[in-house]
């Protein structure tokens, strides 16, 4: 083979011939599992021993991954290459493109356990987003698999579950770990959905639980979601092997052995806990015709490049905001200043405006599940260069509105959708509908002449969320602001539908494995947000002409781009967008202090 041709990208790397031969006396043998969320290589040598392996997110780019592996093992290696097996999620597709040999990961499992913990009778399997139990069998000297199970299509039970949970807390997977193995007495968490877990995790924290405590409970409920979902009653027979990339958090071993009561000797994480399927599959590899790799290579770089798909249409040239609609909303009076605060699950906001309603000053912090530690730092950053005898009214909305409005003393506490909307009637009178889309809750607001006349909430469902959105453009391994610059260039937008957060990343994780770019994922993204929110939280409520999109997602221009292409109509991004539910409870905090 002459692994190294020109690759998507395009450097030229120096040529070597690496010829596969099908020959089981060939010194190494590959290994690839192609995961939901990473690529896993390995190299056996003759005595089965791993002398290489690579363990990488895919980032959105799973081929692109495998290629940039083997780009780096195959010229190392030359010449001693016996054969190449793939398995995973996206493996049939690479098996494809190379032209070898693709099993099932049950197999792959199974063959890994059986050469190297023939002991066992149990395997847990936990990655990204999948799940999987083995129940295994010695039938003579061979251990075979007599049964198994797997996830439903839920995060709840998988490592997304806990990525989630461990991105809002602000922390690391590592420190998720680590914390989580020092808890005591672990509170009860929800385990069956995540939107659920992050109810939990914010009343636990408003109630002063440590941190440990509440990390050890996610663990302990993911433990008892598998032990249901997917144990389904099955018996979890000892030894137990628990391996994927969960069975790194000592957390969650730690909530095995307590919710599956096992001893210390009867969990084992083996030593190539990540890396099992993979080995499974090189041990697979068998003989064959041989295998052309330089054609090869070749057609996996020409699949990197991605074919074109059909999807949703491109959104057109976005135009410049229009210059009318500049911040000041009144004249200049200093001397009477009122402070709205809108306590959101996801982020705080605060808005301080003088007597005429002209904002003064704003702030826009991350909640990080302490609404009175971030009220404190809200107030502090407000507080620079106004001085606090000056507030006449202080009004209080969003989810954390009781709590925080008895700290502060409010004068005014609204909920949102009254705040929401007083803040787009004083930008324009004329406006009849609200989007408003955060980091957790979506809204839509109908009204006539300046009055509520109807409005809905998002149910129990991230998917049409600003947390969905940020979740995936850190699975495409994008910030946030590259991914909508992504999706404004993004010539064909995949369809993700307008289904609930996990359907959505298994159709991302779909288009990912057949090569997708990261432009269309993103653009694809970007509508799913707004159908979610279409078909779920407007349903078939009419929608007016003059339309104002709020709240923190509303500074996607690629979100607000598909609600123009699907609406066919003008929608308009207030100046304030991100803060209007604070900017409103201050306007009613001062008519009401008046």
């Amino acid at each position: 083979m002459d692994w190294g041709a020109t690759r998507s990208g395009g450097v030229a790397r120096r040529r070597v011939r690496v010829m596969l031969n099908p020959n089981m006396n060939a010194l190494y043998r590959v290994g690839i599992d192609v995961g939901s969320l990473t690529i896993k290589v390995v190299l056996l040598d003759r005595t089965d021993t791993v002398v290489e392996s690579a363990y990488r997110p895919s980032l959105g780019t799973p081929l692109a991954t495998v290629l940039e592996i083997l780009d780096e093992v195959m010229p190392r290696r030359r010449g001693s290459v016996g054969g190449v097996t793939v398995s995973g999620s996206g493996g049939r597709l690479l098996s494809e493109i190379l032209g070898v040999r693709y099993v099932n990961e049950l197999v792959a499992q199974t063959e890994a356990v059986r050469r190297f913990h023939p002991q066992a009778r149990t395997v847990i399997e936990i990655g990204g987003q999948d799940s999987k139990l083995l129940l295994l069998d010695a039938h003579g000297a061979r251990l075979e698999l007599s049964d198994f199970s797997l996830n439903t299509q839920c995060a709840a039970g998988t490592g997304s579950f806990l990525e989630q949970q461990a991105g809002r807390l602000g922390l690391s997977i590592e420190a998720f770990s680590e914390l989580a193995a020092e808890a005591q007495d672990p509170p009860h968490i929800a385990g069956r959905c995540a939107v659920f877990a992050k109810s939990d995790i914010v009343h636990l924290q408003q109630v002063g639980t440590p941190l440990p405590e509440i990390l050890g409970g996610l663990c302990m409920a993911l433990a008892r979601n598998f032990r249901s979902d997917v144990g389904q009653g099955k018996s979890f027979q000892p030894p137990v092997l628990f391996q994927g990339g969960v069975s790194r958090n000592k957390g969650m071993v730690k909530a095995f052995r307590a919710v599956l009561g096992l001893s210390e000797g009867e969990l084992i994480v083996p030593e190539h806990a990540v890396l099992m399927a993979a080995i499974g599959s090189a041990l697979a590899v068998d003989g064959g015709a041989g295998l052309d790799w330089a054609a090869a290579h070749d057609r996996l770089a020409r699949a990197v490049r991605g074919p074109e798909g059909n999807g949703c249409s491109p959104f057109a040239p976005l135009e410049a905001p229009p210059a009318a609609r500049a911040a000041r909303l009144g004249g200049s009076d200093a001397q009477r200043l009122f402070l709205g605060i809108d306590v959101g699950s996801v982020s705080t906001k605060g808005v301080v405006i003088d007597g005429e309603g002209q904002p003064v000053a704003k702030s826009y912090l991350s909640t990080r599940g302490d609404p009175l530690r971030a009220t404190r730092e809200l107030l502090q950053t407000l507080g620079q260069g106004i001085a606090a005898g000056r507030i006449r009214g202080v009004g209080v909305t969003g989810s954390g509105r009781e709590l925080v409005g008895r700290y502060v003393g409010a004068d005014v506490v609204k909920n949102e959708i009254t705040a929401q909307a007083r803040a787009a009637v004083a930008i324009d009178p004329c406006v009849d509908t609200i989007l408003e889309i955060g980091g957790q809750d979506s809204k839509f607001v109908r009204l006539d002449s300046g009055v509520v006349v109807d409005f809905a909430l998002n149910k129990a469902c991230a998917a049409g969320t600003g947390a969905f959105l940020e979740e995936q453009a850190a699975r495409l391994g994008l910030p946030l602001e590259e991914m909508i610059a992504a999706a404004l260039d993004g010539h064909h937008p995949v369809p993700l539908g307008e289904r609930c957060t996990v359907f959505m990343e298994s159709d991302l994780i779909h288009h990912q494995n057949r090569g997708k770019p990261k432009a269309d994922l993103s653009a694809g993204l970007a509508y799913s947000i707004a159908l979610n929110y279409l078909n779920r939280v407007v349903a078939d409520r009419p929608i007016g002409d003059c339309i104002f999109f709020q709240g923190g997602v509303a500074g996607n221009r690629a979100v607000a781009a598909a609600f123009r292409e699907l609406l066919g109509k003008p929608v308009e991004v207030p100046p304030h967008y991100e803060v209007t539910g604070a900017l409103g409870v201050a306007l009613i905090a001062k008519e009401a202090m008046e």
